[in-house]
């Protein structure tokens, strides 16, 4: 193997790391926005944010890994709404400072999918 072909692999890598970081981070800024702006949910700091957005990112990934079915609540119909108020009620057993009702969950699947919407780019994995 070349030492161009070498490089090529190692910045491809890099890149694909670094898509992830800034998707888990523009996920982070969103669930933010949302928890902000939705009653009945709360993140209580940043370590609890940042493991919300992994578990966000991890649950959305094994979804559609084996479902196919994409957990967007914006775009993606009705399938995609209630996928998502679940994925939001649903991590709140898996990081601690992180707490949603049910009804919650529903106004912030709307909320999540209109500030994803708003923002540019692609969060989903």
């Amino acid at each position: 193997m070349s030492d161009n072909q070498t490089n090529g692999q190692v910045k491809s890598g890099s890149n694909t790391a670094m898509q992830i970081i800034g998707r888990l981070i523009a996920s982070a800024v969103i669930l933010a926005i949302t928890a902000f702006f939705t009653p009945g949910f709360e993140i209580s700091g940043f370590w609890a944010l940042a493991a919300a957005a992994v578990v966000l990112a991890v649950m959305d990934y094994l979804i559609v890994k084996f479902t196919g079915l994409q957990a967007s609540s914006f775009g993606r119909g009705f399938v995609g709404f209630v996928l998502s108020a679940i994925i939001l009620y649903v991590t709140q057993y898996f990081v601690a400072g992180y707490t949603i009702s049910w009804i919650a969950s529903i106004v912030g699947a709307l909320v999540y999918g209109i500030v994803s919407f708003l923002i540019p780019g692609d969060q989903s994995f």
